[in-house]
């Protein structure tokens, strides 16, 4: 694949944490009240400067969805359903509090010791009586705001635990969107749960590793209404406008039984397309199927889409998986995005997910990350394959928990003289506290190398 890449040592690790987007504030206020404040998805945080008791509450749907601190312990209030954790549900020395609607799922905030902790939570899907429809554009029209304190409130659309699924923002012939010397970058911002509590965020990373909170990006759906929360997305920009590839993990629930993770799921990948300047500001786009071909294996979902062109043909890289949660990299290629064939797939791995297409000195490899559940010599790499998903070496990086995607890009002067790569990764990381469950990662790990130092991978 002519120079292999050169060794990727980590350089940076960062961790914004921020219940309310802080791109997206859309109230501020000091006095108690009922505040209107349409929301574009059910995505959406209120915090409170807390002294003594307080509570502060979302109205959605005709239900009230409320955080209360009674000065000991936090509650969730749902209509007239009261929810406190007995593990989990008692403040230590609490400063502000919180309350989130991720999706389904609400959660109950304190910040007590310098972060934020959650102390209670509640998935509206399992709720015995049937709540508001979170997803559901016009009830979201009508949301309302409650700040009872009479101290400093803030609300509007939900930041992040963490991130992770980074992808680089690129050109359709793979090249990175760049401004001002820096790289944008689409993350999926980890929500307090499962992967139906995430979505898709957009990054501006600074030469100097710096990260800046831009934008959000909400999808519809092909085939049911409402507005997701779906994520591990590829930004791509295509001459005049944008085209974005998503999986819709929105409201994904993992199969409750083994005959389950071998059923066919709706998880899948979409597309939508836009001329708004997707950089920045919060987004809801409609999306149609990006129909990929599965021929020759068994697969029951696809997802973590990345789009090139060259030549006049796409190439789409992706994961399917043939049970759950056993996944593996695939590649399609075509003259258009509806009419894409199976060019490569690697059935025998079972933990490998973020399919990356990347050029290399005008020779295109496919990357992708082997998880520590991999079979034996397919763990906790990144290994690089030729366009047919024939393994022909692997990336020389560190490799972090959890199941890192390998995004890099290239820093100089663009020649290749001289240049350097950068990786923007993630890891495992959890936050939040220990009430929550898996999908609250991760820490973003950005690596860095020097000049290509020659051939140093197998």
């Amino acid at each position: 694949m002519g120079r292999v890449l050169p060794r990727l040592e980590i350089v940076r690790r960062l961790r914004p944490v921020d219940l309310v987007a802080l791109h997206d504030v859309r109230l501020r206020v000091a006095t108690p009240g009922l505040h209107h404040m349409p929301a574009a998805a059910p995505y959406v945080a209120v915090t409170s400067a807390l002294r003594g008791t307080g509570a502060v509450a979302f109205h959605l749907g005709g239900m009230r969805l409320a955080a209360e601190y009674d000065g000991e312990r936090v509650a969730l209030q749902l209509g007239e359903r009261r929810l406190v954790s007995r593990r989990h549900g008692r403040a230590q020395d609490p400063v502000d509090l919180g309350l989130s609607l991720t999706g389904t799922h609400v959660t109950a905030w304190v910040r007590e010791r310098g972060r934020w902790v959650a102390r209670a939570g509640h998935d509206l899907r399992h709720d015995p009586r049937r709540g508001p429809d979170t997803h559901d554009e016009s009830a979201l029209a009508a949301l309302a705001v409650e700040t009872t304190t009479g101290l400093p409130a803030t609300a509007g659309g939900f930041g992040q635990l963490g991130l992770r699924d980074i992808r680089v923002v690129t050109h359709a012939d793979g090249e990175p969107v760049r401004e001002g010397g820096a790289t944008w970058l689409t993350a999926t911002s980890a929500g307090p749960g499962f992967f139906d509590t995430g979505h898709t965020s957009v990054w501006r990373l600074e030469p100097d590793l710096t990260l800046t909170h831009t934008g959000d990006l909400f999808f519809r759906r092909p085939d049911k209404p409402g507005v997701f929360g779906d994520h591990a997305t590829h930004l791509v920009r295509d001459g005049d406008h944008w085209l974005v590839a998503t999986s819709t993990w929105g409201d994904f629930e993992a199969p409750a039984s083994r005959a389950g993770r071998r059923t066919p799921s709706t998880l899948r990948v979409t597309r939508g397309t836009s001329t708004s300047d997707l950089l920045r500001g919060t987004h809801v786009l409609d999306t149609v199927e990006l129909p990929l071909p599965t021929d020759g294996f068994a697969s029951i979902a696809t997802w973590d889409p990345h789009l090139l062109r060259r030549d006049g043909t796409w190439h789409v890289g992706f994961v399917s998986a043939h049970r759950f949660f056993f996944f593996h990299p695939a590649l399609a290629a075509g003259p258009s995005l509806d009419e894409l064939t199976l060019v490569g797939a690697d059935p025998s791995r079972v933990a490998t997910e973020g399919t990356t297409l990347l050029d290399v000195d005008g020779a295109l490899v496919v990357l992708a990350s082997d998880g520590r559940q991999g079979r034996r010599g397919q763990r906790a790499a990144f290994p690089v394959f030729d366009p047919q998903l024939r393994e022909v070496g692997a990336l020389d990086a560190p490799y972090p928990t959890n199941l890192p995607w390998p995004s890099l890009v290239r820093e100089g002067r663009g020649n290749g003289d001289g240049d350097s790569w950068l990786m923007v990764t993630f890891n495992g990381r959890p936050q939040g506290g220990d009430l929550l469950g898996y999908g609250t990662h991760g820490d973003v790990v950005v690596m860095r190398s020097g000049p290509p130092r020659g051939d140093v991978t197998p």
